[in-house]
């Protein structure tokens, strides 16, 4: 019996063993809840953006959740479908059954989950596992989760092997977090408004030994045991909030660091300020060599233990997200700056209806340790002084956003980005994009039920294919109806329209969307973690249930 068998009759008898327990629960009310999530795409050939006759004629990536809650019981799993999966997502990607169950019992101040589970430490430079389907992540735990709260104290415990799609690693992840509010005990900081936390985590990796060569005649002693540790703390005061958080990773030779002996560590200070129409972020991190994985011959988006936050906003509008940056894992320095205040109402820049300003900053640059020749295998790797910049900026970008009611009807929101983007280093060839990006967007409410928004956007370039071009039109018809229309079209080297027609339908807690037209090759990504989509051009289909 292969894995997604074995944790399909899990998931039958959790669910049993949850609503059994549930039943006899006489005075508990069992709720039942879910979702439905499936992405259809019915794919044609186009030449001219580089699609080739397609093998299959539906690809669809489909979910169901299931989870039953009570007051001392709670169960849950998922049922998948990726056996003809959207472009882009790796080949062992592909299968069909039920990869995730649990079962989760509540006993007061304790919590014992036991079958698939998500959690994170701290910001989760050592740990996190999460789900996000956009990007073909699903890095759940099997095995055991305890979480004990007491007064003020956090306590959490997990043992298990890690998902990889349709498969297990082999590798054994052990872990422990601890987080104290020390206000809860301090008096004195309770009466003055302030919070204090301490934070401490330890991760371990358990994983056997491989047959790898250095040469003919010497293969590399990797280590069995990987730990890791992590230990921060947070002040807030009033609108004041400061973070400190460490970690540093023991010797863990894998293919995304070219199999060097070199510890890794990440340190991180963020600061904010936040009051009514005013906001404020200052924060820079270090990180080097702290690529985390259960299977360390792994590449890309899977198997990965922890995450590394990328210091760049995630932009929403397309030419801004036309060049995204993924977190380097193997070492960077990252800054973020933003400033956000609202003019208030009746001031000479609020006017009628107040303005809203923010401005963000980000660089991402190298350390001095980069080479043009990789570290050799089995070595420690190049040595970075803590404070030392490399040669290579990875990528910046300053973008301000005005946000704009003109009347009761119509509001507005301006953009301006400019942005580095090095491709080279990011993608491995292409050099160095600049751009000028500009965004206008106008919301009009033509009546109660009845909104048009319409968006325009330029991306300014003399680098890699040139500009772009990007219009998009929507009219809602509240409550059920949405109609949307967009081209995004490149004015410099191709001279190819991305254009889409869709039509969302909603009601009640169903949502479908229909749609039809191209969709550019290129990278999606969430949080500094990115996956490459190839071009594509058909009819998609999104619907959405939740119950």
């Amino acid at each position: 019996m292969n894995n997604r068998w074995r944790v399909a009759v899990c998931a039958l008898a959790v669910m049993a063993f949850g609503a059994a327990v549930a039943q006899e629960q006489e005075d508990d009310k069992v709720t039942v809840s879910g979702s439905v999530h499936s992405e259809i795409l019915v794919p044609q050939e186009d030449k001219k953006i580089g699609v080739p006759a397609p093998d299959d004629k539906v690809l669809t990536n489909t979910y169901a959740d299931v989870a039953l809650s009570s007051r001392y019981v709670d169960a849950g799993a998922r049922f998948e479908f990726t056996q003809y999966p959207l472009p882009g997502f790796e080949s062992d990607f592909k299968g069909w059954g039920v990869p995730n169950a649990w079962v989760k019992g509540k006993f007061n101040r304790l919590e014992l989950t036991f079958g698939s589970t998500y959690d994170q430490f701290g910001s989760g430079f050592i740990f996190r596992t999460y789900e996000q389907r956009s990007l073909g992540v699903d890095n759940s735990i099997l095995g055991a989760r305890a979480v004990l709260r007491l007064n003020g104290i956090t306590l959490k415990a997990l043992t298990g092997k890690q998902r990889r799609y349709w498969d297990l690693n082999k590798a054994w992840l052990t872990g422990a977090d601890a987080e104290v509010a020390l206000e809860q005990w301090i008096k004195p900081m309770q009466h003055a408004g302030s919070h204090l936390m301490l934070g401490m985590s330890w991760v371990n990796k358990h994983e056997g030994q491989e047959d790898l060569m250095v040469d003919e005649t010497h293969k590399l002693n990797l280590p069995v045991y990987v730990n890791a540790w992590d230990a921060r703390t947070r002040f807030q005061h009033g609108p004041f909030s400061i973070l400190l958080e460490y970690a540093r990773k023991s010797q863990d030779p894998s293919f995304d660091n070219g199999y060097v002996y070199r510890p890794g560590h990440v340190e991180m200070l963020s600061m904010s300020y936040s009051l009514k129409g005013f906001s404020a972020l200052v924060q820079a991190k270090r990180s080097e060599n702290m690529m985390f994985r259960s299977r360390r011959s792994m590449s890309g988006v899977s198997s990965m233990i922890n995450h590394l936050p990328a210091f760049t906003m995630e932009h929403t509008y397309a030419l801004p997200a036309l060049y995204p940056y993924a977190t380097n894992a193997n070492g960077e320095w990252a800054y973020q700056a933003e400033v956000s205040y609202l003019f208030k109402k009746g001031s000479a820049l609020g006017g009628k209806y107040g303005t809203k300003v923010r401005v963000n900053f980000a660089h991402i640059h190298s350390l001095d340790n980069v080479t043009a020749d990789a570290p050799a295998m089995g070595t420690d790797g190049t040595k970075a002084s803590f404070w030392g910049w490399g040669p290579n900026t990875y990528y910046q970008d300053i973008n301000a956003q005005i946000e704009k009611k003109l009347s009761r009807r119509v509001k507005l929101n301006l953009m301006y980005m400019n942005q580095l983007y090095n491709k080279t280093c990011i993608e491995g060839e292409g050099g160095v994009v600049r751009s000028n990006i500009a965004v206008a967007e106008v919301r009009y409410n033509i009546n109660r039920k009845l909104t048009l928004r319409g968006e325009v956007q330029y991306l300014a370039t003399r680098d890699d294919q040139g500009d772009w071009l990007y219009g998009l039109l929507e009219l809602s018809l509240a409550p059920h109806w949405m109609f949307t229309v967009a081209d995004m079209y490149n004015s410099g080297d191709t001279g190819i329209h991305y254009y889409q027609g869709l039509v969302t339908y909603n009601v009640k807690s169903h949502r479908l969307q229909v749609g039809y037209g191209r969709t550019r090759a290129g990278y999606n990504c969430s949080g500094g973690v990115c996956r490459f989509v190839p071009a594509s051009r058909g009819v998609t289909v999104v619907y959405n249930y939740n119950f």
